[in-house]
């Protein structure tokens, strides 16, 4: 599945994009899509040398990408990096939390680490819970503002089995914010939904996955939505899944 027509830039209108994590898998290709569909794309990682490198390399395929050192756990360095923007672009008409840690899937909810549940719980929760708060006024301020929260389908509460309890319950509670936040940004024209992009071949997901191109497809299109797409839904490839 590719992005459409209706996420294409309106004519002297160059959306800007937000990715955290996007130094490599996911966030990486998340970053030379919307690239390629003429957004600016500021491409995040944790240590400013990653950025860098990563941003690089797509600006030298030609898109308009520029790194932005982000940590999510740091609240400091989130406001830090919103100020940077608001300087600088005035709006942010894309925000894509992507960063995770914590894949368990060795470990069982009877016998979990909870040190690791909390761990995770920092960057898959409270990551995106912060960054959305910095940068709301900045969404606020854009003409068609999207949030997307890359989940997994492991959160649905439908499908839920044993295993995997740090990442499972964590991108549970993301589903959460995603519905809090949709129904509380609305009326601001905000639309946000959760994404899994399915079992992806990256270093998180290991070998054996689809290809990497395959699982951003899906946040690009929620990042492109027209203005009468969903808000506050859980999709994989453009199509629903089970809360």
């Amino acid at each position: 599945m590719t992005a459409t027509a209706p996420g294409a830039p309106a004519p002297g209108h160059r959306p800007v994009a937000l990715v955290t994590g996007a130094n490599r898998g996911i966030g990486y290709e998340v970053c030379r899509a919307l690239a390629g569909l003429g957004h600016t794309v500021l491409l995040t990682a944790r240590l400013a040398d990653a950025a860098g490198a990563a941003a690089g390399r797509l600006a030298d395929a030609g898109g308009d990408v520029h790194p932005l050192p982000l940590d999510v756990t740091d609240d400091t360095g989130v406001r830090r990096a919103a100020a940077q923007v608001r300087r600088r672009y005035g709006r942010l008409d894309v925000l894509v939390n992507n960063a995770a840690t914590g894949y368990d899937p060795g470990r069982r909810a009877v016998t979990a680490d909870l040190d690791a549940v909390r761990e995770a719980a920092e960057t898959n929760l409270y990551g995106p819970w912060r960054t959305v708060r910095a940068f709301a006024p900045l969404l606020r301020a854009a003409p068609h503002p999207r949030i997307v929260n890359v989940s997994s389908e492991v959160a649905s509460l439908t499908n839920m089995g044993g295993g995997s309890p740090a990442y499972t319950a964590s991108k549970a509670a993301l589903n959460a914010l995603t519905r809090m936040l949709a129904a509380e940004l609305r009326a601001d024209g905000v639309l946000v939904n959760a994404v899994c992009p399915g079992w992806v071949a990256t270093r998180m997901g290991g070998p054996g996955g689809r290809p990497v191109a395959d699982g951003a497809a899906g946040v690009v299109w929620a990042a492109t939505l027209p203005d009468s797409g969903p808000t506050g839904g859980f999709f994989r490839d453009g199509r629903p899944l089970p809360w």
